[in-house]
């Protein structure tokens, strides 16, 4: 292909496309420790872990004994094991000098966990995890190193941030991103809050609150899938969308002022507040579950049944956004099939292609007088599907029910075709 792709990642990492030999790994894993032979069992469990693509585990064996590595964003897990037990430990930040406030962030913290916990190694603010191997079955390996990733993930960067007392701890594998990328990130990032808030102002607060809370959503969802915010960032983003589900007696109206405010917050930091969280690293836990595809596609659907009083009612660019945020939420909030991310990744292309194009992709899924690319549209999706048939033989869009006269047609039909996709697989 004549084509250029940089090779810049979107979306979250998910662990749950592995294919079948790694599933194969997991049961033998599995039936390793039902047989007592635990040693067996922990090797072949990291074997069923490394995603060689990735490049997320480091896995040495010496006799009876071993030792491993495991990434997860800013954080690397290091650990051991011997024929009796399995330990491991992360660093998040270092304490030059004791303090009680976050000491008793720590304890607080330590209450929510199931596996593992926080603790202070000499200056070093540590979470440390172990089990006998006996009891060292692939699932609490598993639940407990991902527990341990995904928190010490989160938390390094906020504990920073929270208290001016802590320094970085452990950092040098982390890879920045270049200028240029950072540049057009932060560009767009403004961009589309600042095209959000102006569509918000022009429309009824109360009429079209729905319409309202959808396209601040999606904004969200956007934001996270294309410039892949970490740290802090990635916090105000999950408070956003936090703010929406939460379950109150607010109105839609009220909340919908919340999550704009927070918005007008993030617009106004500056590149050097913003940059920092942006770098590139490997992952190895994904952060949210697996679904049934009958999940995703209700929610799918349940958007799209909002659209057409929107059309009704001359809000067009509402109503294109509402099919984004079905489609978005599904992103968000769920680990999906490798095949569905691509299609989203796709969607994304189709309607934001100065964002594609500012980055280094040539290639065009829009002309130049901004008609759909119904030619290269079409093919792309015909390349995903053979690129899966073998998993998803059932899974077929139908690519002649795509819709190409508007930007709403457009969305509307893609996700209706998404969410009625057969995602069965013979070979789970």
């Amino acid at each position: 292909m004549d084509e250029q792709t940089p090779a810049i990642r979107f979306g979250r990492y998910s662990d749950n496309n592995k294919p079948p030999e790694k599933v194969a790994k997991w049961n033998e894993a599995d039936t390793l420790f039902k047989e007592k032979k635990h040693l067996e069992s922990v090797r072949t469990f990291f074997t069923y872990l490394t995603d060689e693509q990735e490049g997320n585990v480091v896995h040495h064996i010496d006799g009876d004994t071993g030792t491993f590595e495991i990434y997860q964003g800013s954080q690397i897990i290091r650990g051991s094991y011997n024929s009796q037990k399995l330990v491991a430990e992360t660093a998040l930040a270092r304490m030059p000098q004791p303090s009680v406030p976050v000491m008793r962030r720590l304890l607080e913290m330590n209450f929510k966990l199931y596996y593992s916990r926080f603790s202070l190694l000499n200056d070093q603010i540590c979470m440390q995890f172990g089990s006998d191997l006996e009891t060292a079955s692939p699932s609490k390996l598993y639940y407990g190193l991902k527990e341990m990733a995904t928190r010490a993930d989160k938390q390094d960067d906020l504990l920073v941030q929270d208290f001016t007392t802590l320094l970085p701890a452990d950092k040098a594998h982390v890879e920045l991103i270049a200028e240029e990328e950072k540049e057009v990130k932060y560009k767009w990032f403004q961009q589309w809050i600042r095209e959000t808030l102006t569509l918000i102002e022009d429309v009824d607060a109360d009429k079209f609150s729905g319409g309202i809370a959808y396209s601040l959503l999606a904004l969200a969802y956007r934001i996270d899938f294309l410039i892949r915010p970490e740290g802090k960032l990635l916090q105000d983003l999950e408070k956003i969308v936090e703010t929406y589900f939460r379950k109150d007696d607010r109105r839609i109206s009220e909340k919908n002022a919340e999550m704009m405010d927070c918005f007008t917050k993030m617009q106004g930091r500056s590149k050097e507040q913003f940059y920092p969280y942006l770098f590139r690293s490997k992952y190895t836990f994904s952060i949210v579950s697996p679904q049934s595809f009958k999940t995703i596609g209700d929610a799918i659907y349940n958007a799209n049944q909002n659209i057409n009083w929107y059309k009704e009612n001359k809000q067009h660019k509402i109503a294109a956004l509402i099919s984004e945020y079905g489609f978005a939420y599904c992103q968000y909030s769920y680990s999906l099939p490798k095949p569905i991310t691509e299609f989203f990744l796709l969607f994304m292309k189709v309607n934001y292609p100065g964002f594609f194009r500012d980055l280094g992709f040539t290639q065009n899924f829009t002309k130049e007088d901004g008609n759909y690319d119904q030619e290269a549209i079409t093919a792309e999706l015909t390349r995903i599907q053979d690129a899966w048939q073998e998993k998803y033989p059932e899974m077929k869009f139908r690519t002649d029910r795509l819709k190409w006269d508007s930007n709403v047609a457009f969305n509307q039909s893609f996700t209706n075709e998404v969410e009625s996709l057969n995602m069965e697989s013979p070979n789970r």
